[in-house]
């Protein structure tokens, strides 16, 4: 039971594995096979590479993610689009890319520059909420002593405590 559990995922491997080989070979096949023909025809395959120099379709060279120049020189290779070179789609997706990562950081400025410049005039109304209740308190403590101040006359006790000389 135990070398089954064993033996299995390793046979999945192989199997696997060898798929994904005889795929490759089966696609590079693809390609080789377009040599002579047009652009379109080899581009219809999305692993092809034409050559516009040599006009040549070849498998592109997943591993090295540029084609080299010994395969095809930039500006003639041909991925995707037959009307644009590899060159120009390097620099496109290159100044794309530039200009969605600055986007991005520029959004990311205005959004923490816009909370703080929010934070800021929350605090500066809470500053003048708290100068409220404190002015409306000093107020109330006036009032409150000119009360009982009034009482204190009234009832001829204005002048000092005469339980004052206990404490």
């Amino acid at each position: 039971m135990m070398e089954i559990r064993i033996l299995l995922p390793a046979l999945l491997l192989v199997f696997g594995f060898g798929a994904v080989f005889a795929q490759s070979s089966a696609t590079n096949q693809a390609c080789e096979a377009k040599n002579g023909t047009s652009c379109e025809e080899c581009l219809n395959n999305v692993t092809c590479l034409w050559c516009i120099k040599t006009k040549s379709c070849v498998t592109y060279p997943v591993r090295t993610i540029l084609p080299p120049h010994s395969l095809c020189p930039l500006n003639d290779a041909r991925w995707g689009l037959c009307w644009m070179n590899f060159q120009i789609l390097i620099i496109t997706l290159a100044v794309v890319g530039g200009i969605i990562i600055i986007a991005f950081i520029v959004c990311l400025f205005c959004c923490c520059k816009c909370e703080n410049f929010g934070s800021k005039r929350f605090e500066a109304k809470m500053q003048r909420n708290a100068n409220k209740m404190r002015t409306k308190q000093e107020e109330r403590k006036a009032e409150m002593k000119q009360r009982h101040d009034e009482i204190r006359k009234k009832y001829g006790l204005s002048g000092q405590n005469p339980y004052s000389r206990f404490a």
